[in-house]
Parts: C-alpha cells; structure tokens; sequence
C-alpha cells in the first residue's frame, strides 16, 4: 500500500473528521471534531504559516483517501530541548496496525530533514498510549526519558506523563559523530 503525506487543505475536513474516533480525541485533538471547525482550523494554520509559525500540518494518504493527519511544530518545548521538532499524528481506526502511521512518521522526518528543520525529530506519547510507542520504535525512533508534562494534565489534574522519543533529523551526520 503506498503512503504519502499532502499539505492539508480545507477540502479534507470531511475525511479527517470521518477518521476521527475516541482514541483520537483522547490521544490526540481532546474533543469531537467538526468538519466546520476542522475546516476552520486548516485555515488557521495556513494563515500562521503565512504570519511566519513554523507548524506544519499534512493528511497521510492511503488508497485515494485521506486517512489520517500528521504535523511536524519546532516550537513545541513541553518536556524537548533545543533543536527538537515535535511530531503528531493520528490514522483512522480502520487504517490501523497496517504500517500507516509508521510509514507517515518516516515521510515526514524526510520532509523535516529536506526543510532543514531542527536537528531531532521527536515524538511524545502519553505513557498510557502504548500504541504511539510501538509507532515511534518501529519508526527508529529511541526512547530518550519519560518527563511530566508542564501544559497537559491527566482527568484527576495531574501531570501527563510524557515518553519522549528521538531520533536525529540527519541520521548520516549522527552516525558519523
């Protein structure tokens, strides 16, 4: 099955709110999507872009369809260093266990590296969210250290627990260090 990444646009709001589901909105958006407000929000980014934020929002294609998001935001800190560029993503439920979200991660690291973004591309999983490890592992991302989050909190108020997971952006330059 081939993979591919496309900038989002405002067309795809009907499809990504078709791939959404619980997990999605626990793990990933927080709330129920619309395609009014997806929509809505595929305008914000596009008009951050244009004002000069680094985040960048693209839907994983999968069978002539749109079946998932993924974005890359260098200016996410909460529990990264320096030079960090976060990595989100979410696949439609139907779509899962079938490489997808791996094959996303893969393809974006390539755009970050093409972009010159960063020097390390970074996931963060709720460590209650097992299968966006087995996501950042199978990527050849490697865990680097679990962190309280200092901007997400847990139903009873207390921290989210991050696993922070990396690999290089260049992974030649890495080797050769």
């Amino acid at each position: 099955m081939e993979i591919s990444l496309a900038p989002l646009r405002p067309a795809d709001a009907p499809a990504i709110v078709e791939a959404e589901d619980a997990l999605t909105v626990r793990w990933l958006s927080g709330g129920e999507s619309t395609v009014e407000g997806t929509a809505a929000y595929i305008d914000r980014l596009a008009r951050d872009a244009e004002a000069g934020r680094a985040k960048r929002a693209f839907g994983i294609w999968a069978e002539g369809c749109c079946v998932g998001t993924i974005d890359y935001d260098p200016e996410v800190a909460d529990g990264l260093d320096a030079g960090d560029v976060n990595i989100a993503y979410g696949v439609a439920p139907w779509m899962r266990g079938r490489g997808v979200a791996v094959r996303a991660v893969e393809l974006i690291c390539a755009v970050i590296r093409e972009r010159g973004i960063g020097t390390r591309a970074v996931i963060r999983a709720d460590a209650r969210n097992p299968a966006s490890a087995r996501v950042a592992e199978k990527a050849g991302f490697v865990h680097l250290r679990d962190v309280e989050s200092t901007e997400e909190t847990r139903e009873d108020g207390s921290p989210v627990v991050l696993k922070i997971f990396g690999r290089p952006v260049d992974p030649e330059s890495a080797a050769s260090s």
